[in-house]
């Protein structure tokens, strides 16, 4: 049961990835990647959030009037695996409810742009999710980013820390694009809409 003051709490939208050029077009980086283009459709521009080590921007998604969501868009700055401390930071000073946040993250179990949306749950060996559930419990949503597995004897270490390859290049754009209209129709319209919309 939402109550009032969950109902009016603005949400965090966290993308998962590891600060840096070097990581940027990594498969791991593809929740940076989402919050990008949503701070662009927004209209924002990350800047650092005081004491949190985090890069934060702050708007509105949804139709202007009452249907839109005060969102707080975030890229943890402290490497994947200490993600949880940041984000809790954040979900604390903006007194955002942890049913209110959302991470959206890379997903080896799902085939690449496939995406899973869910609330709580484990974390499947990702240490983005295994540090932010340790922080502050499993019962946030989660956007998940299907990059499937790795070929051969490859390592997932060495796989999700690769670029993503040529031929999947051609249509990363169209799967962050879709990616972030899911989290956009998960803040505005629910979790089970969003589910029946975006779940492949």
């Amino acid at each position: 049961m939402t109550t009032a003051a969950e109902a009016g709490a603005p949400w965090l939208v966290v993308g998962l990835g590891n600060p840096g050029p070097e990581y940027a077009g990594n498969r791991h980086n593809v929740g940076f990647m989402v919050a990008d283009l949503l701070a662009e459709r927004i209209g924002g521009r990350f800047k650092r959030a005081g004491k949190a080590q985090a890069q934060v921007v702050e708007g509105r998604i949804g139709p202007p009037g009452p249907a839109s969501r005060r969102v707080v868009l975030a890229k943890p700055m402290s490497y994947m695996n200490l993600s949880g401390g940041p984000v809790t930071a954040l979900r604390d000073f903006y007194k955002v409810p942890t049913a209110h946040v959302v991470a959206v993250h890379d997903e080896l179990d799902i085939d690449y742009g496939v995406l899973r949306l869910k609330l709580g749950g484990g974390d499947n060996g990702h240490n983005g999710l295994k540090s932010m559930t340790k922080a502050m419990g499993a019962e946030y949503h989660r956007v998940r980013f299907g990059i499937g597995r790795p070929p051969g004897r490859m390592q997932v270490a060495d796989f999700v820390l690769k670029d993503f390859g040529s031929a999947e290049r051609k249509e990363l754009a169209y799967f962050v694009d879709r990616a972030a209209d899911a989290v956009e129709c998960l803040v505005t319209e629910g979790l089970e809409r969003a589910q029946s919309a975006y779940n492949t």
